[in-house]
């Protein structure tokens, strides 16, 4: 079993920037961030493969948002700059077996972490 843990999430203005960080307990191959916005479904964000050599950015934050990951340390990031209102979600990290933007692929999941940007 791996357990997944989020955290970096916080309040922000519009145009700011935050970095979130999943760190796993155990070993992982694909990990894919998804958020959830108030009142709507949760929804694909990224996703980066097992060794960081391939990666899938949705097309409404690609330009903005990007997916790295550390192997050394088990942590998969999510850099979020040019932040804006629309962005406001719980953002979740999960893993899959490869990458993929289908929610039900994904095994395991973290408690999310809240990220909230003013206007």
């Amino acid at each position: 079993q791996v357990q997944l843990v989020e955290s970096g999430g916080g309040l922000v203005q519009a145009g700011g920037s935050l970095r979130l960080s999943c760190v796993a307990s155990g070993r992982t191959n694909a990990v894919g961030w998804f958020r959830q916005p108030p009142g709507k479904e949760r929804e694909f964000v990224a996703v980066i493969n097992k060794i960081g050599s391939n990666t899938n950015i949705a097309d409404s934050v690609r330009g903005r948002f990007t997916i790295s990951r550390d192997t050394a340390v088990n942590t998969v990031y999510l850099q979020m700059d040019g932040l804006k209102p629309e962005d406001t979600a719980i953002y979740y990290c999960a893993t899959a077996p490869w990458i993929t933007t289908a929610l039900h692929a994904y095994t395991y999941w973290g408690q999310g972490t809240q990220v909230t940007v003013s206007s």
